[in-house]
Formats: structure tokens, C-alpha cells, sequence
């Protein structure tokens, strides 16, 4: 009996994440009026268990966004914990913040529900344990003299939703990356000509 309730705790949790994953997907390509049966077919489970998990969008909005931000908080402390320097950490991190297309998910959480999930006291913890690795990177990068004196952390913190258009047949799969480059190019104390 101990190993059917254990299994079924997985599965449970199994059919969170996928909605959770299906939902963030889903938010960041349509917003987030798409329909939650559209959000459950993507899972693969029922509306039944979707709503059973999440009784309505506004609880949903609230679980994606947690999962969105541990994941970010994790990212954030692996780069912090992993690179040689604080520089090296702060780059991969806006690096994997792109390739999340974070900046397309902050455009789709439309400006008055952003400040409501901003406020979600269930959120206060992980949005400063992000505060605080990108803080600690940052305040290191400046005094390894690798990061300029001028950069304020609001700034390299609005750069993690840095988005960059790249249309239907962009002949330029590196455009992203490019960008990147640049950007970070120009928070260096001593920027690279070559970028």
C-alpha cells in the first residue's frame, strides 16, 4: 500500500510540473488568456486535473510564476557558484535569462497583473533570493574591475528580460547572442573592441 501512495504522490506531482511547464510555454507564446484547456491539452491531462491542482488562472498565474522564479533563483546560484569569476557568472546567467525568453514571458504578464504577482506575498522569498545572487555577482564583478562603477543593479536586473526579435526565417540564428555581446560589451570597466 506504501508504494501505491508513494506512486501516486509522483504522479501527482508529475501532472503539476507538466501543467506548470505547459502553462509557462502557453503564457509566453499567447499571454495569458490563452484557454486552460488549451493549457491542459499541452500538459496532456485532463481540465479536471488541471483545475484540481489549480482551482482558477489566477492560482495558476501564481504556481507558474514560483516554479518560473525557483528556476530562475536556482540558475542564478549555479552561475554564481559554478564560474571562475563573478563576471563570468553574471554573463551566463543573462545569457540563460535569453535563451528562456524571459523578456517575452514579462511581456505577456501584462503591466497590472505583473505588479499583483510582484506583490504575491508566496513570491517575497524566491524574487530575493534572485535579488540577492544577482546583487552578490554583481557587487563582486565591480570590485574585480570587471564590471563598470556606473552600473546600478536595477540595471543588469532589467537586462534579464532583455528581448530581442528574431522574425520567421531570420537567416541569423546568432542575432540573440550578438545582442548579448553587446550589451554585456558595454557594462565591461573596459569594453572588448571585438564583439
Amino acid at each position: 500500500m506504501r508504494i501505491t501512495s508513494e506512486r501516486l504522490r509522483a504522479d501527482a506531482r508529475g501532472n503539476r510540473d507538466q501543467i506548470l511547464n505547459a502553462a509557462l510555454d502557453a503564457f509566453r507564446d499567447h499571454g495569458t488568456d490563452v484557454p486552460m484547456k488549451n493549457i491542459a491539452d499541452r500538459a496532456g491531462v485532463g481540465v479536471g486535473t488541471l483545475y484540481r491542482r489549480f482551482p482558477d488562472r489566477d492560482a495558476l498565474i501564481v504556481g507558474v510564476s514560483h516554479a518560473h522564479l525557483t528556476r530562475l533563483a536556482e540558475m542564478a546560484a549555479a552561475a554564481r557558484d559554478e564560474e571562475p569569476t563573478a563576471w563570468a557568472g553574471l554573463t551566463r546567467f543573462l545569457g540563460e535569462c535569453l535563451e528562456l525568453r524571459l523578456g517575452a514571458l514579462a511581456s505577456a504578464i501584462e503591466p497590472t497583473l505583473h505588479r499583483a504577482i510582484k506583490a504575491h506575498a508566496a513570491l517575497f522569498e524566491v524574487r530575493d533570493r534572485i535579488s540577492e545572487y544577482v546583487d552578490e555577482m554583481i557587487t563582486q564583478a565591480r570590485a574585480d574591475g570587471d564590471l563598470r562603477a556606473d552600473i546600478a543593479a536595477d540595471d543588469v536586473k532589467l537586462l534579464m528580460t532583455l528581448q530581442v526579435h528574431s522574425g520567421p526565417g531570420d537567416p541569423d540564428p546568432e542575432a540573440a547572442a550578438r545582442v548579448l555581446r553587446i550589451v554585456l560589451d558595454g557594462l565591461r570597466h573596459q569594453p572588448n573592441s571585438a564583439v
